[in-house]
């Protein structure tokens, strides 16, 4: 008699399991809500805040100094413990982000130029008015590095906050966001590559070039899987160190690389699986066969869901939930420990830094969205899409003043000077929360509510004609 679904597999404890059923079960609820992996990040960064803060404070500090080694041998290489955080895990980061891109550039938003001409107007002008407004403050050649700080955007808090605002956000204007913040990231990058690397050294750069070379090679040998990528990246990851650029630009780099086209696809994947499942079917029908006859048919069905998708989906999905809900909330956590005392601020251009960036996030970028993105209709470049009005698009820019992730990443670069850093990341804590309390308010304000289910379109339309 063949087994029905619902029984539990062999050697379950029917108790042990409805226990972890009752744990896991909200768990599992709660992370497939939209917003949830930017709670998860700000609970990361309350805790760090809050223990930086605290009579450990100093514990705290010293935990991200811990030495790590790696190395066979004579071959070691000894880094404390925020440098794995944040040149390390967050390659990882930074190669989900060059997947994103690669496949928005394939199939998405970035496909195509009319398409794309809106966001990536706004999203340069989302930098480059946080830009000036920081430099307008910081004139002086100490604290103006700091520019590229209220640049960034953080997708996760960006889409979590519009996601708070239920049905009153339409699915183009959730669209236009995620554009936005890709474009922004894209961005991101490159002023982290021009402006926030040391002098290159070609040696480094030759060893870059090298780990790419070894990429492509693997892919045109037919290699495809993506463990054995895990080398060739290393390697292009250690060039990059040795260069003086940032070694987590290896990420985006590898991620441009991955395939965007699958082998099966999803007509190879259906005449696959058939084919197995009728070998199967042919053993189940004799009255012996060993089992281990079996995996061969079942190899194939698993090389045939595999191949389906292509790498670029498949990474980026399998890797999502180890960024979004680890890689993302650690970076947070050893990061987000500023002291707030008057000591650590304790810098002549502390208190501008800090002005600048939480003005060119809450400020710069909602200015510059709207005003980029104005223009740009005006002149009839492009057109605002169908459901999305000037409040919509006020909304968005709102919303994109939440740095976090990105904004705190160029901070560590930007400066060297303890008091200096702190007052660069207080603003980016500060922004990031105005900018998320202005965005709901904007949102509940300036968005019309949740229409009937007959007129969803009448509703949405009305919005953009009535704005425009």
């Amino acid at each position: 008699m063949s087994p029905s679904p619902s029984q539990l597999a062999p050697g379950t404890w029917a108790p042990a399991r409805r226990i972890a059923e009752r744990v896991l079960g909200p768990i599992e609820r709660f992370l497939h809500v939209e917003a949830a992996s930017g709670i998860v990040l700000l609970i990361a960064a309350v805790v760090a805040l809050a223990w930086a803060n605290s009579p450990w404070g100093d514990v705290y500090e010293h935990l991200w100094h811990v030495p790590i080694t790696i190395g066979v041998g004579s071959l070691v290489f000894a880094q404390p413990l925020h440098f794995w955080i944040n040149e390390g895990l967050m390659t990882i980061f930074f190669f989900v982000v060059g997947l994103e891109i690669r496949r928005e550039m394939h199939e998405g938003e970035l496909s195509d130029l009319k398409r794309a001409a809106l966001p990536v107007a706004a999203a340069v002008g989302g930098m480059i008015a946080p830009a000036l407004l920081y430099l307008s403050l910081n004139a002086s050649p100490v604290s103006r590095h700091g520019w590229g700080i209220p640049t960034a955007t953080d997708i996760a808090f960006a889409v979590g906050v519009l996601a708070l605002l239920g049905k009153r956000v339409s699915p183009a204007l959730r669209v236009l966001l995620l554009a936005l913040a890709i474009i922004d990231d894209i961005g991101a990058i490159i002023v982290i590559a021009l402006f926030y690397s040391s002098g290159v050294a070609w040696s480094g750069l030759l060893v870059a070039g090298a780990g790419a070379l070894a990429v492509l090679l693997l892919q045109r040998f037919g290699v495809r899987s993506p463990a054995v990528y895990v080398a060739p990246g290393a390697v292009l990851w250690w060039g990059m160190l040795r260069a003086g650029v940032h070694p987590t630009i290896a990420g985006v780099a590898v991620g441009l690389l991955t395939p965007v086209r699958s082998w099966f696809g999803s007509e190879g994947f259906l005449a696959t699986a058939r084919d197995a499942v009728d070998r199967v079917a042919a053993l189940t029908q004799r009255d012996q066969h060993r089992t281990d006859e079996l995996l061969k048919p079942l190899g194939r069905i698993r090389q045939a869901q595999r191949e389906a998708l292509p790498p670029v989906v498949r990474l980026q999905a399998a890797l999502h939930p180890w960024v979004a809900y680890g890689i993302m909330p650690l970076f947070a956590f050893a990061n987000a420990g500023v002291r707030v005392d008057g000591g650590s601020l304790d810098h002549a251009a502390a208190g501008t830094i800090l002005l600048g960036v939480t003005l060119g996030l809450v400020a710069g970028k909602p200015i510059g969205i709207f005003l980029a993105s104005f223009a740009m209709v005006r002149l009839g470049v492009c057109a605002l899409p169908r459901g999305v009005g000037w409040r919509g698009i006020a909304v968005v820019g709102c919303v994109a003043g939440i740095g976090f992730t990105m904004a705190i990443f160029i901070a560590g670069l930007a400066f060297g000077d303890a008091a200096m850093l702190a007052a660069a990341k207080l603003g980016v804590l500060l922004a990031s929360a105005v900018a998320a309390v202005v965005g709901l308010l904007v949102g509940r304000l300036a968005l019309p509510g949740a229409p009937a289910p007959g007129a969803a379109l009448t509703a949405a339309e009305a919005e953009a004609s009535t704005d425009q």
